[in-house]
């Protein structure tokens, strides 16, 4: 069966290692805070100005003036540090993040990004995906594999407005783990109860499929 949002935030959280720097972008990828494996240390940036992140809070535990980015209430873990947005934001465009996880509306097969406006609708901005697509060392998506009217995210080319270009190189879907090189998607793992031929059957981009794909390990 596919993923829920809280099974490719867990799939992700197997993507951290230890002393990574991590940016979480808003939606999916914030739930990515409440499933870092044991045994390891990973610093939650936030680019409003938060170093040192913890997962989401229990009610009991809310503080109204702490949230992330995406105006969600987080907890600081010991040692958390609070500083400016600019300060954030050299830490971002002086590649200082190891890893960033973004959501995104589209994703072409050539790395391509499309995550900030839909035309004809009113946002408020792009926000930080910009300077995160261009400073991070390493980015995953995490995201439904097709839209609400059931036509794939994942594309030969994007036809949303474009947030960075060939930078994108892990998807990670409610249906499949996939890589981005050579100009294509390459399957990595499927989710558990999910066929191939469903995969492939939802990806409009270019696909390489190899002999054996295994299911996802989520435990």
């Amino acid at each position: 069966m596919a993923l829920d949002k809280n099974g490719i935030a867990k799939r992700i959280a197997q993507e951290l290692e230890d002393g990574y720097y991590v940016n979480l972008g808003i939606g999916i990828p914030t739930l990515v805070a409440n499933y870092i494996p044991e045994g390891i240390q990973v610093f939650l940036q936030s680019e409003n100005g938060l170093l040192g992140m913890g997962p989401f809070p229990v009610e009991a535990d809310v503080d109204a003036d702490l949230i992330n980015a995406g105006k969600q209430t987080v907890t600081m873990l010991p040692g958390a540090s609070l500083f400016s947005s600019a300060q954030s934001f050299e830490m971002v465009r002086g590649g200082h993040v190891d890893l960033t996880v973004l959501g995104a509306m589209e994703v072409a097969q050539n790395g391509d990004i499309a995550n900030w406006k839909i035309p004809g609708k009113m946002v408020k901005g792009m926000g930080g995906a910009m300077d995160l697509v261009a400073g991070a060392k390493n980015i995953i998506v995490a995201m439904q594999h097709t839209n609400r009217k059931g036509a794939s995210k994942l594309l030969s080319s994007c036809s949303l407005p474009l947030t960075g270009v060939n930078c994108i190189k892990k998807v990670v879907t409610n249906l499949a783990v996939l890589e981005i090189k050579d100009g294509a998607f390459h399957l990595v793992e499927r989710a558990p109860g999910v066929s191939v031929e469903e995969i492939k059957e939802k990806t409009a981009g270019k696909l390489v499929v190899p002999d054996v794909v295994p299911e996802m390990k989520l435990d």
